[in-house]
This record gives C-alpha cells, structure tokens and sequence, in this order.
C-alpha cells in the first residue's frame, strides 16, 4: 500500500504486511490448553477463506481479514487447493506425488499455514486466531465506491489534465511560483492556511487510495508514519496484493490523480480571475500546494506511490527490502576488501549476496534500485543537514526572540504561530518515528 508522505503523500503503504518467498517458516500450532496437536496422515484441516492469484510462475495466497499473504510455488497453491476441498494430509501427499513426481512434507507445511493464520482447525483442534488489524472507515463498503474502479474514470481524468495544459500553454504566466505562496502580507494566515490547505488536500491524498482499495473489497488503514526526514501519511492496503493488476495499479496511482485532477480543476478556475485579486492569488496559491506533493513521489528510494508501481511493474516482492539488504552487502564487501588490501592478504566471502536467491528479473531491477536507493538517501539527507535543519532552526530561534511585550501583538502572534506549527511537526515527527520503530521492534520479538 499505500504509503503517503511528506508535503505530498505517498501510496499504499504497500511496505506493507505482505510475507512473501516460496518458503514459509516454520512454527508451532496449539491450543491454549492441550499444545500443539498432533498432525497425522489422516488429519483434515480446516482453513480460513484464502484468495489465490497467480503471479508469473508463483502464487499469491493470502487471508484478507489480517492482512497476510505469503507467495507460493505452484505445488504450494495445489496443496492449499487440495486441504482447503477437505482432503487429509496423507491424500493431499499422494496427490500431489501423482501430479508432480515429488515428495511433500504436507504436515509440515500445514504447521506452516497455521503459523500465518491461514487455518481454523487441525481436526478437532481449533487454532487460536489473532485479533485482525482494525480498518480506516470500516462502515464504508465495495458497493458504495464502486465507480472508483470504473475505466472511464481515469479518462475523465486525463480529460481534465489536459485541458488544465491547454490552458497553461495558451497562459504560462498562470504557471506558480514559490512567491504565490505569500499571498497575505501576515506570515501567521499564510502559514496557518497552507498547513491546513496542505493537510486537506494530504488527508484527500490517502482517502483516494483508501477507497480505489476498499472498492476492490481491501480493507485499509491510515496513519502518520517517517519516511526519512519527512512527516508522512501512509494508506495500508497491502490485501490489494490479490487484486488484478488494474486495479493494483489504480489503488497505487489514486493519490496522484487526485492531486492532478485538484491542481487541473484549480487551472481552470484561475485562467477567468484578475491577477493581483484575493482570488487569484489564493486560486494560486492553492494550484502550488496541490502540485508540491508530486515531485516528492518521484523519490521512489522512500517507497512512495511511484514506488509500489515499480515494484508491481518489476514483479519484485520486496524491491525496497532486498535493495536495501543488497546495498549493505556491497557495503559490507567493499569494506572488508579495503581492509585486506591494506593487509596484503586476499579477500575471504564471508558473507553471501543476498540477491543471489532472487530470480533473474528481480535480482536485475534489486541491483540497479539498490543503487538509486543509497544515492537518494544520501542526496536526501544531506539536504536536510545543508538546508531544510538549519533553517528551521533559525526561524525557530527567530520566533523565541520575536516573544515579549516588547514586540507587539502581531510580533507575537506570528511568534507563537511559527513555534506551534513549525515546532509541532517536529516533534510529531519525533513521536511518531519514536512510536513506529518500538512497534517494529515488538513485532520482531515476538
């Protein structure tokens, strides 16, 4: 999903709750009382409704309710196929010895199952079942966003797109600049209206893909969440993973053509107004904050909607992962081949590629993002420790001089204003990067 950011917002939080890779760990069923049940050639199962979709030569099989999938060899979905119509796992073994001419440990990859919550019942034990994660909106239903998944919506779409350009291009003087943004000659109305214009037009940002995801039957759940030194807002609507690829394509591209068809709309309504009137430059200063968000989802190296449409694209399970992991491999390497050098003596492989595992297709497009990935990052932040920190430090260090009886009540009021607006998205940036990486860390103990 999606995943939403900063001034902008980003896609699905597709970094999403999807388990992906032809293995499933292995993991212990039981009861709250008896343990583990014992799992024999003529034990039946009983699973949770699982959808299925083939991608390439895997399965996706996931369970919509907690938001789990895992991807799976053919043989994995025939077993699933073959326990989910009833059969034991000694029948479920010998079919698929016919099928296949391989042997499978099925009561294993049962225990598999069930550590991922995809069964109910092992015979007559029943499985604990973990509470499902809870959903943004949860009264909002497929049948009332229908026509969010419709096709002439994106047509209608580029319709308005491109008649927002021929108007740009019949009166490029319409075009925004950053001064557009200082419509009020108080710095306190414009940055009180463009942090509640620019949240606005975020919070309808992540809506859009909440409800393209929910109208393909996913539920979706928004939140604030980092992505670097950016305060975003991010959409999970990881269970679009078992959606066509259509309508994966418009959940991910939803907050984009919103903010399009906004800044569209906004052309249109500035090309009749007089420029120098309260209207034209609030028309304006609408137009830049709607446009601000996209160049933001070009930086796919912070998974941003852009992001999830490479990865879909790609075929990669976990582009950003296996990146990142590869990335640290090659740096781990040329450190040590560094250090040998020094030494004189020749370097050991000590440690295993990780993209090596990976199928072609993906171990091509890991390696090539992984390079966009550390070159990103590291133009990112050292923006951010050239000009976006020290900044913000002055006017902070500005407004708490600007406060005093010495400064009149306008001189104070945009004191406080900065203080709270500025301050504030700091420290909920702070709180939230604080709350999401002991969220992480808790998930990873248990």
């Amino acid at each position: 999903m999606t995943d939403t950011a900063g001034p902008a917002a980003d896609a699905s939080e597709a970094g999403t709750s999807t388990s992906t890779g032809t293995d499933i760990a292995a993991a212990a069923v039981g009861t709250a009382a008896d343990g583990p049940p014992r799992i024999t050639p003529t034990t039946r199962v009983l699973l949770h409704d699982l959808a299925v979709r083939r991608d390439r030569d895997e399965w996706i099989v996931g369970r919509m309710a907690t938001r789990t999938f895992v991807a799976l060899p053919a043989a994995g979905a025939r077993a699933v196929e073959l326990l989910g119509a009833g059969l034991s796992v000694g029948r479920t073994e010998e079919s698929l010895r016919a099928e296949t001419g391989e042997e499978f440990d099925i009561a294993d990859f049962v225990g598999d199952l069930a550590a991922l919550g995809f069964v109910a019942r092992i015979g007559d034990h029943a499985v604990p079942d973990a509470e499902p994660p809870r959903a943004s909106l949860p009264w909002l239903r497929p049948r009332h966003v229908r026509l969010a998944l419709h096709p002439v919506l994106p047509l209608l779409v580029a319709a308005l797109l491109a008649a927002a350009v021929v108007v740009l291009v019949r009166r490029p003087d319409l075009l925004p600049g950053y001064r557009d943004l200082l419509w009020s000659r108080h710095g306190s109305v414009v940055l009180l209206s463009g942090a509640a214009a620019g949240w606005t037009l975020l919070l309808a940002h992540e809506l859009a893909h909440l409800v393209t995801a929910r109208a393909a039957g996913v539920p979706g759940k928004m939140r604030l969440g980092t992505r670097l030194q950016f305060l975003v807002m991010q959409t999970d609507i990881s269970g679009i993973e078992l959606a066509p690829r259509r309508h994966r394509l418009t959940a991910y591209l939803a907050g984009i053509a919103l903010n399009l068809s906004v800044a569209s709309s906004l052309v249109l309504a500035l090309a009749p107004t007089e420029p120098g009137t309260t209207a034209h430059r609030l028309l304006a200063a609408a137009l830049l904050l709607a446009l601000l968000p996209l160049p933001f989802q070009c930086m796919v190296f912070t998974r941003t909607d852009l992001y999830f449409v490479l990865q879909d694209l790609t075929g990669c399970r976990d582009l950003y992962g296996d990146g990142l992991a590869y990335a640290r491999y090659r740096a781990r390497r040329s450190v040590r081949t560094v250090r040998t050098a020094r030494r004189g003596v020749r370097a050991g492989d000590r440690d295993d590629d990780p993209s090596a595992r990976l199928p072609a297709h993906e171990r091509r497009a890991v390696r090539l993002y992984s390079v966009v990935l550390v070159v990103g990052t590291a133009a990112c932040l050292t923006f951010m420790a050239a000009v976006t920190l020290p900044v913000d430090i002055a006017l902070l260090v500005r407004a708490v001089r600007g406060l005093g009886p010495g400064h009149g009540l306008a001189g104070n009021a945009d004191a406080v204003t900065v203080l709270v607006v500025l301050g504030g998205v700091n420290v909920l940036w702070l709180v939230t990067w604080w709350r999401n990486r002991r969220s992480r860390r808790s998930a990873g103990a248990t």
